[in-house]
């Protein structure tokens, strides 16, 4: 078991492989599209809007329309 698994367990929050690469993938996009410091405050942010009943895909897709085209 890896150590981010382990963290899922202790909080009681499901990560399953899909959401654990949509979310890196969401931190990268910030961080090469917007600004690097930003990667781990989308992460979060996405995670409370998960939290509040949104979905992830939608959360993904927002933080997408705000980047700058590349």
């Amino acid at each position: 078991m890896t150590w981010l698994d382990q963290y899922a367990e202790a909080l009681g929050v499901p990560l399953d492989d899909t959401d654990r690469d949509r979310i890196l993938d969401l931190a990268r996009d910030v961080a090469h599209g917007a600004e690097r410091m930003y990667a781990p405050l989308s992460a979060f942010l996405a995670g409370c809007f998960v939290g509040s009943g949104g979905s992830l895909t939608d959360a993904v897709e927002r933080a997408r329309c705000l980047l700058p085209e590349q």
